[in-house]
């Protein structure tokens, strides 16, 4: 499944990154790799941006760019 498809307040945790070039490289700076847990918090008009905290962090992506992360779904601890 990709982030995009994600539940709000479901945590998930990153499988692969299918984004390249510098969409990738901003994913990976942002706290996107494999393994990181991300909660989906809350989704703006359309449904087009939503907002994930990952790493304790809020960061905001466009469902173009949530289309590209791979996700799991898991019994995980969120540590905060």
């Amino acid at each position: 499944m990709y982030l995009s498809e994600v539940e709000l307040n479901e945590p998930v945790k990153v499988q692969k990154l299918y984004a390249e070039g510098k969409i990738k490289e901003r994913l990976l700076s942002l706290g996107f790799t494999t393994g990181a847990v991300i909660l989906p918090i809350r989704r703006g008009p359309n449904n087009n941006l939503t907002v994930y905290v990952v790493r304790g962090v809020m960061i905001a992506l466009r469902i173009e760019e949530a289309q590209k992360i791979e996700v799991v779904r898991e019994a995980v601890k969120l540590c905060g």
